[in-house]
């Protein structure tokens, strides 16, 4: 699937499907047309509730969202969270549902599945699209920031801490 467009067409017919209302996983595709079924832990939730949270208070404009679809040229992906200026909001609207232009910052949050491919893959994707930054939380809770290379720091958040405590309340 290169073309954006048959990305979208897709991905409206998945999310029309029904049967797929009460799967307990987020759902993604490939660059083959094919459902990638991915299952959430709490844990997981948690790092993605602390990563929003952390954006909402670093940030003086924009929102962030959590698991957010994207049509890119190998399928839908969905980062675990996004923030986006209210600019760039109305830029992504104008490209359809799911978006073709990638928030400016696309967050992935490590899972035990996930492998470094998969992860650099995305972070391309998201780049390719328009993401100004992509980053990846690990397991122990630091932050990886990344343009087109790993930077010490957000350009756009730069008094964000290097790691998140993501421990339930």
């Amino acid at each position: 699937m290169k073309n954006l467009n048959d990305v979208q067409s897709y991905w409206h017919d998945v999310a029309d499907d029904q049967s797929l209302d009460d799967l307990p996983y987020i759902v993604e595709t490939n660059a083959r047309g094919q459902l990638i079924l991915r299952p959430r832990s709490n844990r997981h939730s948690v790092r993605q509730a602390a990563i929003m949270a952390l954006l909402e208070r670093h940030t003086a404009t924009g929102r962030s969202y959590s698991e957010f679809a994207l049509a890119t040229p190998e399928g839908v992906k969905v980062p675990d969270v996004v923030w986006m200026s209210p600019e760039r909001l109305t830029e992504m609207n104008a490209t359809g549902d799911p978006s073709t232009l990638a928030p400016e910052i696309c967050v992935e949050v490590l899972s035990p599945g996930n492998t470094p491919d998969e992860i650099a893959d995305k972070r391309a994707l998201y780049r390719s699209i328009g993401a100004e930054e992509v980053w990846i939380v690990t397991d122990n809770g630091q932050i990886r920031f990344y343009r087109d290379a790993e930077i010490d720091r957000s350009e756009l958040v730069p008094e964000c801490p290097e790691r998140i405590q993501a421990k339930p309340k």
